[in-house]
């Protein structure tokens, strides 16, 4: 379960151009916002090597973060709604808090996790995830990490689908029941195809050992044949 509280020391930044945030990213410290609820947002600030400390925890985006701007004391429960990374670099480059109520419901995309060996797997079938999280809702000390689903008991032919998932108490998956999440297939195999005799290309030769059809002459004597007809002479 998401019951971990992470305190968060934020910085409050003055400007939220894009030059400014270049200036702080040099310097090692990522720019954000913290969305409050009902109030104006904050823009705000932290090191990097902080903020990566908090998405790599136990509980990863969906810890609660209390987060404290810098001269002040009092905290405000938040979560993780969203963070970039520069796709070269692999660097953050910029996050959103969102400030949340203990006592009110919100929804997260949560992940799937396979546990287990499957049996079908084993015999050379072929296991394809196709969804990878689904949306659950919960009180946000109770949004569960991950959902746990076993394949240990699937089969070539077997289908797993949202409904074989299981959420804790306090939590509601509100993705479609039928939708396929795991599906464990047989293994295909290649045939090669013969072409039908019919299909060979004009002139091909006749296998030794084989017939020529009635009426029709062996390549060799109808050519020889085309060479030799006789001129006709008046007489």
């Amino acid at each position: 379960m998401a019951g971990e509280r992470v305190k968060l020391e934020v910085q409050e930044r003055e400007s939220s151009g894009s030059s400014a945030a270049a200036r702080l990213r040099r310097e090692g410290i990522i720019p954000g916002v913290l969305y409050g609820r009902g109030k104006k947002p904050h823009a705000i600030a932290v090191p990097e090597r902080q903020l990566r400390t908090v998405l790599s925890g136990p509980h990863g985006r969906h810890a609660i973060l209390d987060v404290v701007l810098s001269g002040q004391k009092t905290s405000h429960a938040s979560i993780l709604k969203d963070y970039q990374v520069d796709p070269i670099r692999g660097r953050i480059t910029h996050f959103d808090l969102h400030e949340v109520r203990l006592d009110e419901a919100i929804t997260a995309q949560v992940a799937i996790e396979l546990t287990g060996e499957s049996p079908g797997v084993k015999e050379g079938g072929v296991l394809s995830a196709l969804v990878r999280e689904v949306s659950v809702e919960a009180l946000p000390l109770e949004m569960p990490d991950r959902l746990v689903l076993d394949i240990g008991g699937s089969e070539i032919g077997t289908t797993l689908r949202v409904a074989d998932l299981v959420a804790p108490e306090g939590a509601k998956i509100l993705d479609d029941p039928d939708t396929v999440v795991v599906t464990v297939a047989a293994p295909r195999v290649e045939v090669e195809e013969e072409v039908p005799e019919e299909e060979l290309a004009e002139g091909e030769e006749v296998p030794e050992g084989e017939e020529v059809p009635e009426g029709e002459a062996p390549p060799e004597e109808a050519a020889a044949g085309g060479e030799g007809e006789s001129e006709t002479t008046e007489g």
